[in-house]
């Protein structure tokens, strides 16, 4: 009898909670359970390894950096963390790739239950999508074909291991460990120090983890358009073949023009460096700038040493970092359709019109609004993080250069993963700064900025001002 009463007044409880918080809230307090409960877990000895000091800061660091799918670690993953740990870091990824909110959305469907426009309307805010029809079919595709790719990614990289003499058991867990992780734009390894450096040279591996980190980076939108269509095809229904929508453009071609434009380079700015692709057969070297473009889309694995970068290699790997990958998927930064949004008003302007056209479609002012405060945002965070992490360390023993701190918060504001080295030598406030970036950059600033309480005002276009011009340029 107590236990139905303690069980009532949870449930009432709970649905108090929930009509009270707005979608954006409930999936910024979903992320902060997550956080909690990684951080707790990865404190406890039996996630640790023998004879490594993990402190507070180490877990709750590392349990941000998988949740926010990011990839950056004060201690290395193979050796610091017990086979227990490894597969909580591992669990959180998951999570935190597709959601909590996707993922109790699928199992509460498959239990029978309905799903309240309340859940619907976070599941809309969690994928970026504009129209809130079809989010429960959204999920299920979403979780299906998650498990799909990370399956097949899965086989294709424990047949590869094996292939490279790895003993089987330890192949079936590097399989599974680095195909979620890759696909959710991770970035975590299990294999040491170098990360994937040891295989640089596998064509296998790197084409395999390539894929998985496009795949998973490109968006679920864009995937349900592909899947239409290539079902369509395979139908040979030529009359009901469905269109690319603007979205799905502007995500493919951007995504191709950065990942092209990264290999190109990476390749000659890299070719003669000793440090990175120096001492690389032609092969091997176009490969490793290929890799090396395809990871900065927020995935995190490196097959060359970061901190032999050039210069000017560190600060357009940041640039590309801080762009990230496509809306709605497991990727964080800047995404590339907002980018893309901005180039068009750009070419507009050049082309003295007055709309934003882009494949014979006009782009609605208001989103270039919404790209331009992204941007913005984004822009001023990522100075912000630079100018914290220089102030806080300027005393420390380690001299970083500008290039190393914005290589950094870039790659943290963008959960992307990859370091010149220097994260572990960062003193606990510099970790807590990272670890803001990243969790700001896999909800989005403006997700977090409306999460936050603040008074309903009636909205600026309701009472008609007048205009007046200023001068530009």
């Amino acid at each position: 009898m107590e236990r139905q009463i303690n069980e009532s007044y949870t449930s009432r409880f709970l649905k108090s909670v929930n009509k009270r918080l707005s979608p954006a809230q409930i999936i910024v307090l979903s992320f902060l359970l997550i956080i909690i409960f990684g951080g707790i877990m990865l404190s406890l000895p039996i996630s640790h390894s023998n004879n490594v000091d993990i402190t507070a800061i180490d877990a709750f660091f590392t349990s941000v950096s998988a949740v926010c799918v990011t990839g950056l670690v004060t201690q290395t993953t193979a050796t610091a963390w017990s086979l227990f740990g490894k597969l909580i870091i591992l669990l959180l990824i998951q999570i935190g790739g597709l959601s909590i909110i996707t993922i109790f959305t699928f199992f509460m469907v498959n239990i029978g239950k309905k799903i309240s426009l309340k859940s619907r309307l976070a599941i809309q805010a969690t994928f970026n999508n504009s129209s809130l029809g079809g989010m429960v079919r959204m999920v299920m595709m979403v979780i299906k074909g998650t498990l799909i790719c990370e399956f097949a990614g899965a086989v294709l990289l424990i047949l590869t291991f094996l292939k490279n003499g790895i003993i089987w058991y330890k192949a079936v867990f590097y399989g599974i460990f680095h195909s979620i992780s890759a696909f959710c734009n991770a970035g975590f390894d299990v294999i040491g120090d170098e990360s994937l450096i040891p295989y640089a040279g596998n064509l296998g591996i790197n084409i395999v983890i390539m894929m998985l980190i496009i795949i998973g980076g490109i968006g679920f939108t864009v995937w349900k358009e592909i899947i239409g269509k290539v079902r369509s095809i395979l139908s040979r229904k030529i009359n009901q073949r469905p269109r690319f929508s603007l979205h799905a453009k502007l995500a493919l071609i951007m995504t191709g023009v950065l990942l092209l434009i990264g290999a190109l380079f990476f390749l000659a700015t890299e070719f003669s460096n000793p440090r990175t692709l120096g001492n690389m057969p032609l092969p091997q070297k176009i490969l490793a700038a290929a890799f090396q473009s395809v990871t900065l889309r927020t995935a995190g694995f490196t097959t060359i040493a970061q901190g032999g970068l050039t210069e000017v290699s560190k600060l357009f790997s940041s640039m590309l970092m801080i762009i990230g990958g496509s809306p709605g998927g497991t990727a964080g930064g800047i995404k590339t359709v907002t980018i893309a949004i901005v180039f068009c008003s750009v070419w507009s302007i050049l082309k003295n019109r007055k709309k934003i056209i882009v494949f014979d479609r006009t782009v609605p002012f208001s989103f270039l609004q919404k790209a331009l405060t992204i941007i913005v945002l984004m822009l001023f965070l990522w100075f912000a993080g630079v100018a914290a992490l220089s102030i806080i360390e300027v005393d420390s023993a380690y001299h970083y250069s500008i290039s190393d701190l914005f290589f950094e918060v870039s790659s943290a504001l963008g959960t992307v993963g990859i370091s010149t080295g220097i994260t572990p030598n960062l003193s606990t406030l510099s970790k807590f700064v990272l670890m803001i970036c990243m969790f700001i950059g896999r909800l989005g600033p403006i997700t977090l900025i409306i999460s936050l309480p603040h008074n309903i005002h009636a909205p600026d276009d309701v009472i008609g001002y007048p205009e007046e011009d200023v001068m530009i340029g």
